[in-house]
């Protein structure tokens, strides 16, 4: 070999060498010692490190190894910019635990029979808590529960136990120090929940309340669904504590079984474990694996923002927080008893993967990704303001880069979140483009599974998740839930048909991308199982069994809906535009449509198969479905949820075609195992299923009827399925004079007294013979008012 040749080689070499630098690990091992030099006894020692060796080149690849232990955390560990490229790697979510809590070295006294006391004054000076109360408690590894009313009940619904009296002048009277307590309750319409702190009590004896505003949607707190925390007098019963933060003392009642002397004691103190933050330039290719985080702070009263006209407000933060980030992933790990919101990807992302997690047990939303209100042109940030015509922005799609676009959540089992906050979700996308959403395992929530919250913008892809168990405390709602209350979008109907009939491209500025939901698997017993609600416009939704709620389309445009199964239910057209262009067809459905004040049938609704003849006669009376048909769609094996249809179903003719039923939720073994699967549903007839509507009677020559459905409580924007619709105004009637009732107004309540069907509307009026005119407070355009209306 010559000089030169062996020259040139070596040249090849040094630039190969330097392109692919040597990676460097670092150890973090509870038994380091603190003399060794790439092996540190914390994280954040670890992180330190890095820092360092970046510092010095920052062509260095390195690796942070986990060993096995527990990570207690004194502060987040806050990964920038000049750690791009980074891994941390544990050895397994079941040997590496990163908490966010402090270990408490107690010495506990009997306070009475079944209560013990320990002063947290050493313990907590260590801790750096400050003023912070313990409001979460881990015995022996076990999150206690704060001393509350009603008691903790696994099977009591709401807030796993709900009482109507939670806060009542008489039980509030009972307490020593009703300041600090915690107050939770149901949104009046049962769209998540809200929260508050008792600061107080009034010179009436009430509680004086500071918060709700948990949710965009305002409301007063439900008057059933309660439930108070964080009171001494209410510390009644095993595994309850309390603590009094200005005597700075922990009162508990252990289990039975559970010895104090010996127990392990923490308190949880921090919000965020792990924080991956771009800043001059974006973060990138930080990898994060093989670890189990636990212990999160609750986030009920931090900061919460509209994410704009959807009903949510949320909290930007998270067990893991993502902003600014490239080619970041977090992968096979698992996130329990955290308090707020697990995985958060914020604001400006790309090709952001979270996958192979199991995420259970939490306070909040599982992951979330969630843009920036400056990228969205024209916003609007709650559900009755709209930026006028004259004033808004019509170029289409975003306004900056402050988005995520080609994320991924795939693979993960979710369930039991929502633990404490109730507008969650599974997954939960707003202001965002191109996310992709598939075989994730979804169940026990009590909201949705999966949340679309606007049309902003689009180009979604949800496939082969599993979606069940959802929508269980609260209302209104699906296992996949989405809004597009966009620019085009506002709740007077007159005022929205004119503008999208001038400007039929409108709803596309905003939802600039189709969003596809296929090859799913959704069961929802207290809702629909795919929701799409006020103006989600631009979807395709095909090759989907839905078990139980059927499809619901309200207020959008340019939808597809074709080739799916609804097993006991069928399709829910709800306020239809005359113009929208939807299209439903191919579709095997179990029921009658169940459609609500449509002004047309949208541009296609054809070769849909029907349970029987009356039901498809029943819409073919609206000239549509002339080409479809009728029977049993022969179903191969119902009893194993299995809904593909046999060689001589009638649907085949029709041209619907079988998809996959084995392909639905988690991949990986280990979670497959874990993950449940939906009750396999018993079929039922369209006379079991289509139940009885009240009748249509005539008042002041006006038609009315009583609202008698879920369908009508979600098309009129009602807090219960309860009141009088005026379905047909005789423009003559005294009625309609001046500002009087109007067609598609709810009636709810006659001088102040509650109607909730035609009886107790007549019965009310009855009371007022003597008038002219009464009060009545109407929903209209899903807004109360009152009106004074002539009435005889």
């Amino acid at each position: 070999m010559t000089a030169k040749i062996q020259l040139y080689l070596f040249l090849i070499f040094i630039s190969f060498s330097a392109c692919n630098p040597k990676t460097i690990e670092i150890t973090v091992s509870p038994n380091a010692e603190q003399t060794q030099e790439l092996t540190f006894k914390t994280l954040n020692q670890a992180i330190q490190k890095a820092l360092q060796l970046k510092s010095e080149n920052d062509k260095t690849q390195i690796q942070i190894n986990i060993l096995p232990g527990e990570y207690h955390l004194s502060a987040p560990i806050s990964i920038n910019s000049r750690l791009s490229g980074l891994e941390i790697i544990g050895a397994g979510k079941s040997e590496v635990t990163i908490k966010g809590s402090v270990p408490l070295n107690l010495n506990w006294e009997k306070f009475n029979n079944d209560i013990y006391i320990a002063n947290l004054d050493a313990a907590y000076q260590k801790s750096s808590l400050g003023d912070l109360g313990v409001e979460q408690l881990i015995i022996n590894g076990k999150p206690q529960i704060l001393a509350r009313y009603p008691n903790y009940n696994e099977d009591g619904g709401f807030w796993q136990g709900y009482a109507a009296d939670a806060i009542s002048k008489e039980r509030v009277a009972s307490w020593s120090k009703p300041e600090g307590a915690i107050f939770h309750a149901m949104h009046r319409g049962k769209w998540g929940g809200m929260h508050f702190k008792i600061t107080g009590v009034d010179e009436n004896g009430e509680a004086i309340l500071e918060g709700g505003f948990q949710n965009n949607r305002p409301s007063g707190p439900h008057p059933e669904f309660r439930m108070v925390e964080n009171v001494l007098e209410e510390l009644d019963s095993p595994g309850e504590f309390y603590f009094d933060k200005e005597e700075n003392k922990l009162y508990f009642w252990p289990v039975a079984g559970t010895n104090l002397e010996t127990a392990s004691c923490e308190a949880v103190v921090l919000k965020s474990l792990i924080e991956i933050k771009g800043d001059e330039a974006p973060v990138k290719d930080i990898h994060i694996e093989g670890v189990k985080f636990e212990h999160t702070r609750r986030t009920l009263f931090e900061i919460y923002e509209p994410l704009l006209r959807s009903d949510w407000t949320m909290y930007r933060g998270a067990a893991v927080f993502i902003e600014g980030a490239e080619n970041c992933s977090v992968k096979n790990c698992e996130f329990t008893n955290l308090g707020g919101n697990v995985v958060y990807v914020s604001s400006y992302n790309r090709n952001v993967e979270i996958s192979g997690n199991h995420i259970h047990d939490c306070g909040a939303s599982a992951i979330s990704f969630v843009g920036e209100a400056s990228a969205v042109r024209s916003p609007a940030f709650q559900y009755g303001k709209f930026v006028e015509l004259a004033e808004m922005d019509t170029v289409a799609g975003p306004k900056n880069e402050l988005y995520p676009k080609n994320c991924v959540a795939h693979n993960n089992l979710i369930h039991r979140i929502g633990r404490v906050e109730k507008q969650v979700a599974g997954v939960q996308i707003a202001m965002a483009m191109d996310i992709t959403v598939s075989h994730n395992s979804i169940y026990d929530v009590p909201r949705a599974g999966i949340n679309i919250g606007d049309g902003t913008w689009g180009g979604h892809i949800l496939e082969y998740n599993d979606v069940f168990n959802t929508v269980l405390e609260t209302g209104d709602h699906g296992s996949f839930n989405s809004w597009g209350r966009d620019r085009f979008w506002t709740p007077k109907r007159d005022k929205m048909d004119e503008m999208t009939m001038a400007n039929p491209q409108m709803p596309l500025w905003d939802a600039i991308h189709t969003t596809i939901i296929r090859n799913n698997r959704f069961r929802c017993d207290h809702g629909w199982d795919i929701d799409l609600d006020d103006g989600s416009t631009n979807y395709h939704i095909y090759n989907n069994l839905c078990l139980n709620g059927g499809i619901k389309l309200r207020e959008g445009f340019y939808r597809v809906v074709e080739n799916n199964i609804m097993v006991n239910n069928s399709f829910h057209p709800h306020v239809w535009f005359a113009n929208c262009d939807d299209v439903f067809r191919r579709n095997i459905v179990t029921d009658n449509y169940k459609d609500v004040r449509l002004l047309s049938w949208g541009k296609e609704m054809d070769y849909n198969l029907f349970p029987d003849e009356e039901s498809m006669m029943k819409a073919q009376l609206y000239n549509i479905d002339a080409n479809s048909a009728f029977g049993d769609p022969l179903f191969t094996n119902p009893a194993e949820l299995d809904f593909s249809v046999a060689e001589n179903s009638p649907a085949l003719k029709l041209g619907f075609k079988n998809f996959p039923m084995d392909e639905f939720g988690v991949l990986n073994p280990d979670l497959k195992k874990m993950a449940k699967t939906p009750e396999v549903p018993v079929i039922k007839t369209t006379g079991e299923l289509s139940g009885k509507s009240s009748a249509t009677v005539s008042w002041l020559r006006n038609e009315i009827k009583g609202v008698d459905s879920m369908e009508e409580q979600s098309a009129y924007g009602l807090n219960e399925a309860e009141g009088v619709i005026i379905l047909k105004m005789w423009n003559g009637s005294k009625a309609y004079e001046g500002d009087g009732l109007r067609s598609k107004d709810v009636i709810l309540a006659v001088e102040g007294e509650k109607v909730k069907n035609i009886k107790e509307f007549f019965g009310a009026l009855k009371k007022y013979n003597y008038t002219e005119t009464v009060k009545m407070l109407v929903m209209r355009n899903q807004a109360e008012q009152e009106l004074t209306v002539r009435v005889k």
